[in-house]
This record gives C-alpha cells, sequence and structure tokens, in this order.
C-alpha cells in the first residue's frame, strides 16, 4: 500500500513539476541606449557575457552587467545578423546592403576581412559541426557557405525561397525557414546541399525558428499568430501553438524546457515544452510595442529585446513610421 502510495504522490508531482518549475518573467529594465539606425537581430555572447545588436550601419556591443556600450563595430551596409565562432575568436556580420560578410575580432571587434556571398544577405549562422558559416540571402534565395577558420567562400546550397532563420543540430544538418514559401529546408552542411524541403501548414510565413535538438523538434513563428512545432527527422507538424502578432524571433532553453518567441505587437510569448508533442503557453508577457527581436542568455534564462519608440505617421504610403531619435531602448526580462 505505501509503495502504490509513494507511486501515485510520485506520478503527481511530476505532472505538476512543469509548472511549478517555471516562475513568472517580468520586465526588469528598460535602458535607453539611443543611437542611430534601425534594428534586426540580437546575438548572446555566452563567453564574453555580450549582447551584439545590429543596427543598419553599425553593430553595438553591450555589456550584460552594466546595460552599458562598452564597443561599435561601424562603418557597414544594412546589416541583419551576427554570429560568432568563440572557438576561433571570429564574429561575422551580414551586411545586406552590399552582399558581404564582414569578418572581425571577437577580443578587439576590429575587422579582419570582407567577403562577398549571395544577394541581400538577412540571418546568418555559425554551424560548428562544420566550422561554416551561413548567410541566408533574401533576394538569391540561397545559402552562402564560408569556411570560418579562413573565411573563404566554399558553396552556394540553392533554397528554392526566401530564407529567413536557420537553426543547426550540431551533428551536420541545418534548417531553415522559406518565409514565401511557408516551409522549412533541411540542408546537409557537408555536402551543402538540400535534403527536404517541408511544408509547414497551417503556419504561414514563418520568421522566427528555435530548436530542440534533444527532441527533434523544430518552432516555427509564424505570421498568422502561431508558432508550428514539427518533427526535424520527418517534417511533420505535430502541434501548434497561439502566440502573439508580428513574431521575428525566438529562442529555446533545454534547461528549463522553454520556448520564447518575441513580437511586435509588444508581446513576449513563453510556452513550456511539457512533451514533445504537448506544449503550453504560460505566459503572454506585455514588454513595449516593436521588441520583435530577442536574444537569450540560457544560464540565467534571461531574455534581451529592444525597440524604439516611431512618430505617429509613416512619410510615405507603405513606409514604416521614422523611428524618434534618441529613444532606442534595450529591454530586460527575468524570472522572478
Amino acid at each position: 500500500m505505501k509503495r502504490v502510495l509513494a507511486v501515485v504522490i510520485t506520478t503527481a508531482f511530476l505532472a505538476v513539476l512543469p509548472a511549478l518549475a517555471q516562475k513568472p518573467f517580468r520586465v526588469a529594465d528598460r535602458v535607453r541606449l539611443g543611437g542611430e539606425g534601425g534594428w534586426d537581430y540580437l546575438t548572446w555572447d555566452s563567453d564574453g557575457h555580450r549582447l551584439f545588436i545590429t543596427r543598419g550601419s553599425h553593430v553595438m556591443v553591450i555589456d550584460a552587467k552594466t546595460l552599458k556600450v562598452i564597443g561599435d563595430i561601424a562603418d557597414l551596409s544594412g546589416i541583419h545578423g551576427v554570429a560568432l565562432a568563440p572557438e576561433l575568436n571570429r564574429g561575422f556580420i551580414s551586411n545586406g546592403g552590399d552582399n558581404t560578410v564582414t569578418v572581425f575580432d571577437l577580443k578587439t571587434l576590429k575587422k579582419l576581412d570582407s567577403v562577398k556571398v549571395g544577394e541581400r544577405p538577412d540571418a546568418i549562422l555559425y554551424e560548428p559541426f562544420s566550422r561554416r558559416v551561413f548567410t541566408f540571402n533574401a533576394r538569391s534565395h540561397d545559402s552562402t557557405a564560408l569556411d570560418a577558420p579562413s573565411g573563404k567562400v566554399v558553396g552556394t546550397v540553392p533554397l528554392g525561397g526566401k530564407p529567413e532563420v536557420a537553426a543547426s543540430d550540431g551533428k551536420g544538418r541545418l534548417y531553415v525557414n522559406l518565409e514565401d514559401k511557408s516551409q522549412i529546408a533541411e540542408v546537409d552542411v557537408a555536402k551543402l546541399s538540400v535534403l527536404n524541403t517541408w511544408s509547414i501548414a497551417p503556419c504561414q510565413e514563418p520568421s522566427a525558428l528555435a530548436f530542440d535538438a534533444g527532441h527533434l523538434r523544430l518552432f516555427a513563428g509564424c505570421d498568422n499568430r502561431m508558432m508550428a512545432v514539427v518533427d526535424s527527422d520527418s517534417g511533420r507538424v505535430v502541434a501548434t501553438v497561439p502566440i502573439g502578432e508580428g513574431v521575428d524571433a525566438g529562442a529555446f532553453n533545454p534547461g528549463t524546457q522553454q520556448v520564447f518567441m518575441s513580437c511586435g505587437e509588444g508581446v513576449l510569448t513563453v510556452i513550456h515544452e511539457d512533451s514533445p508533442d504537448r506544449y503550453s503557453v504560460t505566459q503572454n508577457l506585455p514588454t513595449v510595442k516593436g521588441a520583435r527581436t530577442m536574444a537569450l542568455d540560457r544560464d540565467s534564462n534571461v531574455v534581451y529585446l529592444v525597440t524604439a519608440q516611431r512618430e505617429a505617421k509613416p512619410p510615405a504610403p507603405g513606409q514604416r513610421p521614422a523611428i524618434i531619435p534618441g529613444t532606442f531602448e534595450l529591454i530586460v526580462v527575468k524570472p522572478d
């Protein structure tokens, strides 16, 4: 009887453990950074405890302890993303304005090289298994692969659609959203070939992508206010989860089994992976309007977002309202 009771208690405890383990998140800091330019992707440097923020013509480098600007990589062109290869002491910046990748020294932030890639490189990823850097080129609908140690282009992967964010399994495969096709492409990083292209309907126009490599689950944040959970072996959509509007970035923390989706309406959707096929929205945290991109410090489970205030009216039809000078800010979200 005691053994049966112990099993019942243990089972009940495990059933509620995910809820107990998840502390609610709060906006802990809002820091005015100012500076010129719009923004795109944020990149977390776990070794240096720094945050890299792309600002159109330059990259701001923020110290995570002080939340102050400690460096700037200037004279760039329409930049979108930063990829880090800490074992090589190298960083890589995608320049959508002149179709190049800037290589820089991680310690000094000094620019070392400029490499021609495909047309309008947007997201960028360092893939440690192959020691290659991949740019995802929005206009030419392909991916350029660079050898990270030498900075030389080693090949191009046609993708058949407009690529957005990518994720790697660390074992020779990477996955990239094809936004205009509502698909995910699976790429062999050694052979530089597409192995599979999967529809992820009912997800529409996926932009954000995160990955639970341990459970083979891709998390695609989609324009129609949903996250599609995709089996990375079969391409099967195993679940969909409601999220905020205007998602543009996502992250997964394997230590807490949480998925984060940053949404431009001013919401950070927090999702718990109850099992590989079951997911619970635990929080839709109000942030600030326009905070659509993010980075995650997995060790502390802290999320960083950025945004700026905009004018009430756009300068012309179809354009975004102009950023109000000096209003660019960093938003720090922490668990209670």
